[in-house]
């Protein structure tokens, strides 16, 4: 053979910039993380923060999540702003059953992770009491930025999560 064959076989630049290896868990992971939709559920003052977390200055399409879906089946991020009351709570837990998995829950503010300063019989003591909770964002009403780190927090977790095990386990089970 000749050294120019050789070389040819030892560097294909054709090949270099077109294979990765991975696992597939952390593929679907990185695909999920990086193009959350959310479903905007905007009860009180906090949702003027989440509507301005989407304007130009903060821009919430640089982590993925710009396309606000107001369709339950579209979204799987549900997006908690604000006060919960108890004439609201079912309607939001209907939201929630109606959104496929895998599904995720920020709760936004301090009236919706805990009831904030109503103590009162019509206000729901914190979301996390009807639907499962994976970030809080704390504050009243916090601020765009803060809604972007739980974001972040968030994209983080799902990162770290697995992925389709649980689904192959079901499937086993039947």
């Amino acid at each position: 053979m000749s050294e120019a064959t050789l070389q040819h076989a030892a560097y294909d630049s054709k090949v270099e910039g077109n294979i990765i290896f991975t696992q597939v868990d952390t593929a679907i992971n990185w695909m999920r993380k990086n193009s959350l939709w959310p479903m905007p559920m905007g009860l009180a003052c906090c949702a003027i923060e989440l509507m301005g977390t989407g304007a130009s200055r903060f821009d919430i399409s640089r982590f993925g999540a710009e396309v606000m879906r107001f369709s339950p089946r579209q979204a799987d991020v549900m997006i908690v702003a604000g006060t919960v009351t108890y004439k609201m709570a079912l309607a939001v837990k209907r939201v929630w059953d109606q959104m496929p998995e895998p599904k995720w829950c920020i709760a936004m503010g301090a009236c919706a992770s805990s009831g904030g300063m109503y103590r009162s019989y019509a206000v729901l003591q914190g979301i996390d009491n009807l639907i499962p909770v994976d970030v809080y964002v704390s504050g009243c009403p916090p601020r765009p930025e803060a809604l972007l780190d739980g974001l972040m927090k968030l994209q983080d977790k799902i990162a770290k999560s697995e992925s389709g095990k649980e689904h192959f386990k079901a499937d086993l089970s039947k």
